[in-house]
């Protein structure tokens, strides 16, 4: 990484965006406390993560695809252990509240590694909520799972985000979810931030057609040194 510095606010969806390879799960790992930055700060909720590892990671928690959950441990399982870990208050009726959050009452004593890629996100996410984060970090969260599976995803973070119950920072190549999910989007390339702003301001500015289109032209490196199309 290469001097980046942003903000995730309470209510606020923000896009990572950029090419493989252009830093965006290097970031999350920073945030959670898997890569140590040789340089600059991490604070969540105002609390350095240096510092104070275990406090500031209580305010965070995570999802990704990529990243299941134990396959050999039933979704109450996971979720009741992961509640353990993060030591949520009222476990056992949080976990009723997720079960019925993300419809996965009929799957309670169902084994992880069988359910289907939309379940297993569903799953993750509520996982991710079991604490109530400040800071909710979503690695590709729809990658792999069908079109209406992925617009129940999206309709779920939003509805968080817009209860002011946290801040999101959402990685992803799809654009159109980018764009419909997203207040900011920040574009990432090389380990630099290349452009931020609200995905209808960018494309207005750059004289894109779409988010898709200005993704192009940042990953193929075809902006003018002043951030405009060449």
């Amino acid at each position: 990484m290469d001097g980046v510095s942003f903000e995730v606010r309470p209510g606020e969806i923000v896009g990572l965006v950029g090419p493989n390879g252009a830093g965006k799960t290097t970031i999350i790992n920073m945030i959670l406390g898997v890569l140590e930055p040789t340089a600059g700060y991490v604070r969540i909720a105002g609390i350095d993560l240096a510092r104070s590892r275990s406090q500031a990671l209580a305010h965070t928690n995570f999802a990704a695809a990529h990243v299941p959950l134990p396959g050999n441990l039933t979704v109450e399982q996971n979720l009741r252990v992961f509640g353990l870990i993060y030591g949520v208050t009222g476990l056992s009726a949080r976990i009723e509240t997720l079960l019925a959050d993300y419809d996965l009452q009929r799957h309670r004593q169902t084994k992880c590694g069988v359910l289907s890629s939309g379940e297993q996100t569903r799953v993750s996410l509520a996982k991710a909520m079991l604490n109530r984060p400040r800071l909710l970090l979503l690695d590709e969260p729809t990658a792999s799972i069908d079109p209406a599976s992925a617009r129940d995803i999206r309709a779920r973070i939003v509805a968080f985000a817009a209860g002011d119950q946290g801040g999101v920072l959402w990685t992803s190549h799809n654009m159109y979810e980018v764009a419909e999910v997203c207040h900011r989007v920040l574009f990432l390339a090389h380990g630099k931030i290349l452009l931020e702003g609200e995905p209808d301001s960018l494309i207005r500015t750059h004289g894109a057609a779409t988010l898709e289109d200005l993704f192009v032209s940042v990953a193929h490196e075809t902006l003018a040194p002043d951030g405009g199309p060449k």
